[in-house]
């Protein structure tokens, strides 16, 4: 009988190779799950597994596929033993696929997942077709700027670019706590446990100051130069503010702050409120004039300080570049640490000649792309701080 972790980290290899974001903590939470339940049928192991593994509807149909080839006799994950699967399995009926799925095959020139042959019988053959074409879309599309991905396309990725881990590092807080390493002697929880060796303090308790993570803004430009980025980095910002308490703001023309319009839970509401939130959507490009109104407004009262600031811009200044310069300065004396994402920059013969990005580069620790969903992974790095620093003076 293979070991519950083994079938637990094969199952989510296959899913991660299908295109669900299914971590190794999702794993080890449905090994727990197993262990807890202890499922007497396959059907009790379907469900504790979609409860553990699946965070949104349209990965069912995948997910039922992976699930039918690992317990309805399919492959054994046994054998895998750390190894990457090479294929997809079929889902177990037709009706699950999604709109999409069937959009693919169609495309090709196949017949739709689950359609009948000629001689009255399923074909098998082209349903896992069409799921490994979906999953291999979905790497492809990994690697594709977002400025060439149509609408659909960006929808695919919507759930991925959502669940991106964008926590940012943590700090000491004021607060303190026992911890067996602490730094500090708690006395009075010394004394009360000398009680039990009559008065001798034999066990000495001590205590360090908590850590919590730091704040995360994420200020996006949504003018008509970065337009094929917003609606990408808007699904980020809607997964920063659920998953972190994040600040989030737009700008265009003027600033917008769009965190409670991002707070529900629902990602298409959020994302029509969050386009009724901001008249300036496509317009003209003031970044310092933006970043003055965050820096009196909000900056001034907390917001910024000792946070992690990320913009999202590709520099183009119709303001004056001297307001930036000042703004940035401003910004930079109070931030812990700013994270600029200018998608130009994955233009291997782009230089930061433009005056607004010239303007604001000194002020900025990191300077990343993040044009695509693979390049995402080096904002968040930076976020967390594992990106090295490309300090060009006048940060803090």
């Amino acid at each position: 009988m293979p070991d519950l972790a083994v079938v637990a980290a094969g199952l989510g290899q296959l899913l991660h190779a299908a295109g669900l974001p299914a971590t190794p903590e999702r794993s080890a939470r449905f090994a727990e799950a197993v262990t807890l339940a202890a499922p007497a049928t396959v059907d009790e192991l379907y469900w504790l597994a979609r409860v553990t593994l699946v965070s949104d509807v349209d990965q069912l149909a995948v997910f039922d596929a992976v699930f039918g080839q690992v317990f309805r006799g399919w492959t054994d994950v046994a054998d895998m033993r750390g190894d990457s699967p090479t294929s997809v399995p079929p889902p177990r009926r037709a009706s699950d696929l999604s709109r999409a799925q069937r959009a693919v095959g169609e495309r090709d020139g196949g017949q739709p997942a689950g359609a009948t042959g000629a001689g009255g019988q399923d074909a098998p053959t082209a349903t896992r077709d069409t799921v490994v074409m979906t999953a291999s879309d979905v790497e492809r599309l990994r690697g594709t700027d977002f400025a060439s991905l149509t609408v659909s396309e960006l929808d695919q990725l919507r759930s991925l670019i959502a669940a991106l881990p964008s926590a940012p590092p943590l700090r000491p807080s004021r607060r303190r706590a026992r911890h067996p390493l602490g730094d500090e002697l708690d006395r009075r929880a010394t004394l009360r446990r000398a009680r039990r060796s009559g008065g001798d303090p034999v066990v000495w308790v001590h205590r360090r100051r908590r850590r919590r993570p730091r704040r995360l803004v994420l200020i996006a430009d949504v003018s008509g130069s970065m337009e094929a980025y917003a609606r990408a980095y808007l699904h980020l910002l809607h997964g920063a503010v659920r998953a972190t308490r994040a600040e989030a703001f737009v700008f265009s023309t003027r600033l917008t702050r769009l965190t409670r319009a991002l707070a529900v839970v629902d990602p298409d509401l959020a994302l029509s409120r969050a386009a009724a939130a901001a008249p300036d959507w496509s317009g003209g490009t003031r970044i310092g004039a933006a970043l003055r109104v965050f820096n009196d407004v909000y900056g001034r009262r907390g917001m910024a300080r000792g946070a992690v600031v990320v913009l999202v811009s590709d520099g183009w200044e119709r303001g004056d570049p001297a307001e930036l310069a000042e703004q940035m300065a401003r910004l930079s004396r109070l931030a812990r640490r700013i994270v600029w994402v200018n998608p130009r920059t994955a233009n291997a013969r782009y230089e930061p000649l433009v005056g607004g990005m010239a303007a604001a580069l000194p002020y900025v620790d990191v300077l990343v792309s993040g044009h695509s969903l693979d390049a995402l992974d080096h904002v968040v790095r930076a976020i967390h701080g594992d990106a090295p620093d490309r300090r060009y003076g006048g940060g803090s």
